[in-house]
C-alpha cells in the first residue's frame, strides 16, 4: 500500500501541467492534497480522469483559499472534516478517513504568515490538533500527512541560521509544536529512514529557489509508534514538478 500526500498549491492550475500523470504513474492507493483552493465539486471535477479514485474533499468558507482532499481507491468506513472546532474548521484544513487499521489524516497547518501575524492562532492550532490525533489515537493508530508548514530541524532547511525566529516556518514557536507531536507517541517517517537524509519538499518561487535546491521540508508523514514498523519506505519525489511542493509518501 502507498499513500501519497502533496501540497498542489490549486488543484485547478496544477491539472494543466503533468499532474494527472504524475499521479497515474505514481499508483498511489491514497493521494493526499492540501491547498486545493477549490470546492469539493471542483476537485471532484479536477480529477475526473482520476477514475480508480473517491474523492472526499474539505474546502474553505473564503473561496479559493487553502482545502484538502483525500482520494482513495480503497472505500473507508468513515469521513470526516475538521476537529469539530468551529474556530479552526473554517478554512478547511482536515480530512480524516478511518480504514480497518488505521486513521489517514490529511492536514494543511495554517501558515504564520510573512508578519507573523497568525503564529498566535497557528500555536493554538497545533494544541488542538495534537489533542484531536490523540483522541483518534484512542481507537486506532494514525498516518498523519500533509504540509506542516514547519522546518523541525536545521538539517530540513537549507538556510536556517538565516531563517531561525526571523521567518514563518522555523520559530521556535512552531518548532516547539512538532516537538510536541514528535514526543507524544508521532514519528517522522522520513527521519525514521534517512536520520541524517537531506531532501526538501518546497521551494519559493523567488530567486531560482529550486533550481539552486535552497528549500525547506516542512511536507511529513506522522506515523504512531505502534504502527510504524509497518512502514518499509519513506519517499520525497523531487523529480515531480507543477507546485513550489513536491509529493512525499510511504509505502507500508
Amino acid at each position: 500500500m502507498k499513500i501519497i500526500s502533496f501540497n498542489v498549491n490549486g488543484i485547478r492550475a496544477i491539472v494543466g501541467k503533468s499532474f494527472l500523470e504524475d499521479m497515474n504513474l505514481l499508483q498511489a492507493d491514497m493521494i493526499c492534497l492540501q491547498e486545493t483552493k477549490a470546492t469539493e465539486e471542483q476537485v471532484k471535477e479536477a480529477v475526473s480522469s482520476l477514475t480508480e479514485y473517491q474523492v472526499y474533499a474539505n474546502s474553505a468558507e473564503r473561496k479559493g483559499y487553502s482545502g484538502t482532499a483525500i482520494l482513495t481507491k480503497h472505500k473507508p468506513e468513515n469521513v470526516t472534516y475538521g476537529m469539530g472546532i468551529p474556530e479552526h474548521d473554517m478554512e478547511g484544513r482536515l480530512v480524516c478517513a478511518t480504514y480497518a487499521d488505521f486513521h489517514l489524516v490529511c492536514v494543511y497547518v495554517p501558515n504564520s504568515g510573512s508578519e507573523l501575524l497568525r503564529l498566535g492562532y497557528r500555536q493554538q492550532w497545533d494544541s488542538a490538533f495534537l489533542a484531536y490525533l490523540k483522541n483518534l489515537e484512542s481507537t486506532k493508530p494514525v498516518v498523519v500527512c500533509g504540509d506542516f508548514n514547519v522546518a523541525h530541524q536545521p538539517i530540513d532547511l537549507a538556510r536556517p541560521k538565516d531563517n531561525f525566529n526571523k521567518s514563518a516556518g522555523y520559530m521556535q514557536e512552531e518548532i516547539d509544536g512538532m516537538n510536541n507531536f514528535t514526543s507524544n507517541g508521532l514519528v517522522d517517517s522520513y527521519r525514521q529512514f534517512y536520520p541524517d537524509g537531506i531532501k526538501y519538499s518546497w521551494w519559493s518561487y523567488r530567486a531560482g529557489a529550486r533550481q539552486k535546491n535552497i528549500g525547506w521540508r516542512i511536507d511529513y508523514f506522522l506515523i504512531s509508534v505502534n504502527f510504524i514498523s509497518q512502514v518499509k519506505s519513506a519517499d520525497i519525489y523531487n523529480e515531480i514538478h507543477g507546485s513550489d511542493h513536491c509529493p512525499v509518501g510511504i509505502t507500508f
